[in-house]
């Protein structure tokens, strides 16, 4: 029987990431052999994966990276099973990494393929997943460009955003960050009138209608009263047209052009656990 020494273990831990015991119990299992190691903790991986399959995995962590000239954003959310994991250092930093990868792929799909360390990231998921014994998966995956591209990411590792601004001008970071605080917190479904389906468009102005009816506004006056709350509607849905949440004597594109007189926002990216 081979002799399983704490560097041995310590080194298929940096590896792979998974804990002492199993690594040792993996070299055990393997006489020794690295790589036989490996490939037995990935298929404990694929067991657990397969049986926590039908699992809710709404807890783990959001991150928003951009790359370094600020013209390109990616965000992410890791998901897991519960919020202890999801709080853990090395899973955020796990996170964080794949995040940085994530820059360098348009799709979510090429970005799961990509090597990471020697293994696809679809497959180091489901090493991960036996490793922490929790259903681990991408579920956000979302690429943002601009002129500008900010970032922020909420306590907790509970929400991330990404802006784009039309410029790269003096003060940019700290305006993209705070209109990114501003999606997170106020939730956004576009970013202006024109980014709103129609569908969301005639929901609302039926609903508008039918609150008028029961309140016995007169059928001919419905329409010009609905448009009217449609109008409120854009105000408080539409990223550039919700008050400012800094100072709401400000819409966001007004606080935005305090900065530039011609800045603007051109994009914005949310994804959330949940």
């Amino acid at each position: 029987m081979a002799t399983i020494t704490a560097a041995d273990v310590n080194k298929l831990r940096t590896i792979t990431g998974a804990g002492m015991m199993d690594c040792k119990k993996a070299l055990v299992e393997a006489e020794g052999d690295f790589d036989l190691a490996i490939e037995n903790l990935r298929k404990k991986g694929q067991k657990v994966a397969a049986n926590r399959s039908d699992r809710e995995s709404t807890e783990g962590a959001a991150i928003a990276v951009v790359n370094a000239d600020k013209t390109s954003g990616v965000v992410i959310t890791l998901n897991c099973e519960t919020d202890f994991v999801g709080k853990n250092e090395g899973f955020v930093k796990l996170a964080t990494d794949l995040a940085n990868q994530a820059l360098n792929y348009d799709s979510k799909e090429a970005f799961l393929a990509s090597d990471f360390n020697g293994i696809s990231v679809a497959e180091k998921l489901i090493e991960q997943t036996g490793v922490i014994g929790e259903k681990i998966e991408i579920r956000s995956f979302e690429k943002l460009s601009g002129a500008f591209v900010g970032s922020y990411i909420h306590a907790g590792n509970k929400i991330a955003t990404l802006v784009a601004l039309s410029a790269n001008v003096a003060g940019a970071d700290e305006v993209s960050r705070n209109v990114a605080m501003q999606a997170a917190a106020m939730s956004p479904i576009a970013l202006d009138e024109a980014g709103v389906d129609s569908d969301t468009i005639a929901k609302e102005i039926e609903i508008a209608k039918d609150l008028l009816r029961q309140e016995g506004k007169p059928e001919a006056m419905l329409d010009s009263i609905a448009k009217g709350k449609l109008a409120r509607f854009f105000k408080d849905n539409t990223l550039v047209n919700q008050d400012y949440i800094k100072d709401n004597k400000l819409s966001v594109a007004a606080y935005v052009k305090s900065l530039d007189k011609d800045l603007t926002v051109t994009g914005f990216k949310r994804a959330a656990l949940g």
